[in-house]
């Protein structure tokens, strides 16, 4: 679980990693929401291959950090 600093940040946020919940391999689910300032992601991985399930919980922190930083260079403008 993530919070944010306020409703905006978490829907950035949220928006940026929903992508994920559309495709994922096969027996692997990507779920993420947004409740309130908060953003909850959970991954349920049904299968042999554990790279799989790292690798995809790599790809969902570096699309986070890569959101967090675009909002943080927005907000000092």
């Amino acid at each position: 679980m993530l919070v944010y600093d306020d409703e905006a940040e978490a829907e950035a946020i949220f928006k940026a990693v929903s992508p994920d919940n559309a495709e994922t391999p096969s027996g692997l689910i990507v779920e993420t929401q947004k409740m309130e300032r908060k953003v909850v992601t959970t991954i349920k991985y049904c299968g042999d291959n554990i790279a799989t399930l790292l690798s995809t919980i790599d790809d969902l922190l570096k699309c986070v950090l890569t959101a967090e930083k675009t909002i943080s260079v927005v907000k000092n403008i």
